[in-house]
């Protein structure tokens, strides 16, 4: 058996016992000369093959005759043993061809299959990651790793960079990791193929609420919604959070409890923590559990207690430590109000110098009202120096320089500084509303943003939105008066009305009740139906009483206990939304009933238009004397649209427009539904520009 790269050949000989007799040198070589004649002259054409054959036949003969007659040999097996090799050969060959033709199909077929997948992946890096859950899975075991003593800093920064530029690959690879131990995680990882699909910058926010695990004002709503827009955009997002026992964690996927601890510093000694992990809308979220100070976050509230400052110093300090522990270089530390705005200091003086030398740091300021001023010394419970940071040009309070001013440290110390109230300009803001921190925002001028606050446009899409019992649009809104009609049969509204105005409002709006009294007065007396949603306030219930005192109570509805789908239905249904502010961060009113085509008027907007001896009889005194619900231009877009479209509008003319002017009314409602004021779209593009800036640095 003679083998042949992957060809088998077997080569039949006669069976002994056989008479052979051993023909001369001259007639095998003969022989031979005759057989690559024959094959030589394959291409030629056949008149010059035969005649070519033929004399090499007679040649042959001669030959052959001679020698045999000679040496007396039995011929006839000397041609069988030489016939037989002859097709041997000849099939060998033939299988070398087939050979050579598979091999050219298959090196066609490898060509156009690396084209497809070159296509694929070009397609995929326009893409966003539709599963950035896995990733975060992935990137959370790592710091298990790093923790349990499996890998080491250096290691796991190597690991995380091979998630963070191979996302869209690493999904199809680890696509199922929940039951696989961590030796066996590490090694796929090891042997992971390295090609880069995608480069996004790692976000870390440090921060006190994310919604809805932990969620107070609009800090919760700002953190998630950035944070989605940001990933959906490519960045790698992560949140750490402290472990509150009133967190509602049900929403973590994967949510779990590390079986390793790590050492944070505070109060002059080391003290251990926890670290829970889960997944949040494709977002790595840490959880910070102090174990020697277990109290700092085992009670019913968030804020408000005397030790606010040692409870967060204490988190922020634990969080720097955590990402140094776990070898974490991210490109930038995004902090927030002065609960966290002390790991500016600890940043630039202690924690730059270990391993996170190409960070950089954004502080986000949602309410300077609240700075936190504290005694100098207590920086020493974190690690930093008193003497060093009790000063004018860092952390010394402006208007009480025996104390230290913690927002101030925090905008001192970071590479830029945005700034939430969008409906004001930056100087608006220095000089009315900076509450004694304007000569430290006069010099850091340059590194402020002013961002607006957006909505998720996931859920608040009238062309997408499932609650609504029609669907419509900026470019088909005949969809707007189905939800309407649904909204009177649902609130029960028995005549046909000029139109529908509500008013959303959470416990917390800073509403003027005399002011809601006349706006709905005036609506009632135009023929108006008027709905109100939000939490049950005792001061509302005596605003229902008069109206059904004077039996005006059947086109007004109040209702204290709603579900989410009839939120969605009276944005739809509405065509006027009364605001007590633009400014609303909490439940963004005014930015989703431009979305949902419901015009946002100020309820005091008409006032002028009511009777003003109601006003004077409940001693409130003239309009003038109340602060405007206007402001300044400011950079925003929304607030220029905004400001420039609704804010002059009283409640008067926005009712005289729609009976009187319906084409120009339609125009102005179909004008604010095509615009976007998602968080993927100004407030988004605002801080990608912010962290590119600083990155650069």
């Amino acid at each position: 058996m003679a083998a042949i790269g992957n060809l088998s050949l077997a080569i039949t000989a006669p069976s002994p016992p056989f008479r052979l007799a051993v023909p001369s040198r001259r007639t095998l070589n003969l022989r031979c000369w005759l057989f690559s004649r024959k094959h030589e002259n394959v291409g030629d054409p056949p008149s010059s093959r035969i005649e070519s054959e033929a004399r090499d036949k007679n040649v042959v003969d001669e030959s052959v005759f001679s020698s045999e007659k000679e040496l007396d040999v039995n011929s006839s097996d000397v041609w069988k043993l030489f016939n037989d090799a002859q097709r041997n050969i000849l099939y060998l060959n033939n299988q070398r061809l087939k050979a050579v033709d598979e091999l050219d199909a298959i090196r066609r077929e490898k060509h156009l299959l690396i084209k497809k997948l070159e296509q694929l992946e070009a397609e995929k890096k326009a893409d966003v990651v539709k599963d950035p859950g896995t990733l975060w899975e992935l990137f959370l075991r790592i710091d298990t790793m790093v923790l349990s003593g499996m890998i080491n800093s250096e290691e796991a920064t190597h690991l995380r960079k091979v998630i963070v530029n191979y996302q869209i690959s690493i999904h199809d690879a680890f696509y199922e990791i929940q039951h696989k131990k961590d030796i066996e995680l590490l090694s796929e990882l090891h042997h992971f193929s390295e090609k880069i699909t995608r480069k996004g910058m790692h976000i870390v926010h440090i921060c006190c609420e994310m919604e809805p695990i932990a969620s107070v004002g609009s800090l919760a709503t700002y953190v998630t919604g950035l944070s989605c827009a940001l990933q959906r955009k490519g960045y790698l997002v992560e949140v750490i959070l402290p472990k509150y026992t009133i967190a509602d964690n049900g929403a973590l996927q994967e949510f779990r409890k590390t079986e390793f601890e790590f050492d944070s510093y505070f109060g002059g000694c080391w003290h251990k923590n926890r670290v829970w992990t889960g997944v949040l809308y494709g977002i790595g979220v840490t959880l910070v559990e102090p174990l020697n100070n277990a109290t700092f976050f085992n009670r019913n509230n968030i804020y408000g207690y005397p030790d606010d400052f040692e409870r967060f110093t204490y988190f922020s300090r634990a969080s720097m430590d955590y990402l140094v522990k776990t070898g974490k270089q991210p490109d930038v530390l995004h902090i927030h109000n002065w609960e966290t705005a002390i790991i500016g200091p600890l940043f630039w003086d202690i924690f730059v110098h270990q391993g996170l030398a190409g960070t950089r740091v954004l502080c986000t300021c949602h309410d300077l009202t609240s700075q936190c001023l504290e005694q100098p010394e207590k920086l020493a419970l974190c690690g930093l120096n008193p003497s060093q940071l009790h000063r004018p040009d860092r952390m010394q309070d402006n208007d009480k320089p025996d104390l230290i001013n913690v927002l101030k440290g925090g905008i001192v110390y970071s590479n830029k500084v945005v700034l939430m109230p969008s409906f004001l300009s930056k100087d608006k803001i220095f000089h009315s509303l900076s509450h004694g921190l304007e000569p430290t925002l006069a010099i850091h001028k340059e590194k402020m943003l002013i961002a607006p606050y957006g909505y998720d446009n996931a859920v608040w899409d009238p062309s997408l939105d499932k609650f609504l019992p029609a669907k419509y649009s900026a470019d088909n809104i005949e969809g707007k008066a189905t939800c309407k009609d649904e909204l009177r049969h649902h609130l029960g509204f028995q005549r046909p009305s000029s139109a529908v105005v509500g008013c959303i409002y959470s416990g917390s709006s800073d509403f003027d009740l005399l002011s809601l009294k006349l706006a709905i007065m005036h609506c009632l007396r135009r023929s108006c139906q008027c709905v109100l949603l939000g939490p049950k306030l005792p001061a509302l219930d005596a605003i229902l009483q008069a109206f059904q005192d004077e039996s005006m109570d059947e086109d007004v509805k109040f209702i204290a206990d709603y579900d989410e789908s009839l939120l969605h239905l009276v944005l739809a249904g509405t065509d006027i939304m009364l605001c007590c502010t633009f400014h609303d961060p909490v439940l963004q009113i005014p930015l989703k009933a431009v979305k949902y085509g419901s015009a946002p008027i100020l309820m005091d907007s008409g006032i002028d238009e009511l009777r003003k001896s109601e006003w004077h009889e409940v001693g409130y005194g003239s309009r003038d004397d109340r602060p405007s619900g206007l402001h300044e231009l400011a950079s925003a877009s929304f607030s220029q649209y905004i400001l420039s479209t609704y804010a002059n509008m009283t409640l008067s003319q926005a009712l005289d427009e729609i009976l009187n002017e319906p084409s120009k009314w339609s125009r102005r409602i179909r004008e604010g539904m095509s615009r976007d004021f998602s968080w993927d779209a100004e407030c988004c593009d605002i801080h990608c520009a912010a962290y590119t800036s600083i990155k650069n640095l």
